[in-house]
């Protein structure tokens, strides 16, 4: 599991998923989490606004990042 550090007390969804690397553009982003290919906590999370916070689990395409 890959721990991803944010200095915020959140972070939304997509921005996060640019921000760990797992996308590079913020409409590839978008068509993950539309397509239902991203997971938080466990569950398919199709909005890209979700507020993650510390702890909080991401998975997308067999990896796994939690918040720290």
């Amino acid at each position: 599991m890959n721990e991803i550090k944010i200095d915020t007390d959140f972070i939304k969804l997509d921005s996060f998923l640019k921000w760990c690397g797992a996308a590079s553009l913020g409409s590839e982003a978008k068509f993950y989490i539309q397509n239902g290919d991203v997971k938080v906590n466990g569950e398919v999370s199709t909005q890209r606004g979700k507020k993650l916070r510390f702890g909080d689990v991401v998975e997308i395409d067999g990896e796994s990042y939690k918040i720290i």
